[in-house]
């Protein structure tokens, strides 16, 4: 992209990593994260904030990156699902839901590991009900949803620090 005065500068920090682009003020953050970045584990689906395919973490909180553009994001930190865990050494929510078979095509499971990850980190998820709560934003055309519960319930039981 070329320098422009129709670009602005930002700076983000990424699954632990510091990045400064220049981008155009119309750009979508998922955009930004799979194309500026090439973090394509931030799937883009209905492109309208329904489908939760496109969910990361921004300061702390599940976001939907298909919603928000990347010069909001400047100065934040940003959380995808490429720093969760790697094939090597996949995290305790990662795990559990290989474990469980919580994906199949595993398009809608970056979203869910992200919503997962902040339901985890934030509340107590007393039950099933309250899991299937939290995920209702994130659709998944292939499951019943069932292993994907049993999988949030798996890593809630098992008191990890999800996430890290």
């Amino acid at each position: 992209m070329q320098e422009t005065e129709s670009t602005i500068e930002i700076t983000v920090k990424v699954n632990g990593e510091q990045y400064t682009r220049r981008v155009e003020p119309r750009l979508l953050l998922s955009d930004f994260l799979r194309h500026t970045l090439g973090l394509t584990g931030t799937h883009v689906g209905c492109e309208h904030g329904v489908c939760g395919a496109c969910t990361i973490m921004v300061d702390g909180s599940s976001v939907r990156a298909c919603l928000m553009l990347a010069v909001q994001a400047d100065g934040s930190e940003i959380g995808t699902v490429e720093g969760l865990g790697t094939v090597e050494a996949l995290s305790p929510l990662q795990q559990a839901f290989q474990q469980c078979h919580g994906l199949q095509c595993g398009f809608c499971t970056p979203g869910m590991l992200m919503t997962a990850t902040d339901l985890l980190q934030k509340y107590p998820l007393a039950d099933d009900a309250q899991i299937r709560e939290g995920l209702s934003g994130n659709l998944c055309r292939c499951t019943g949803y069932t292993h994907i519960v049993e999988a949030v319930r798996v890593a809630r039981d098992h008191g990890k620090e999800i996430g890290k």
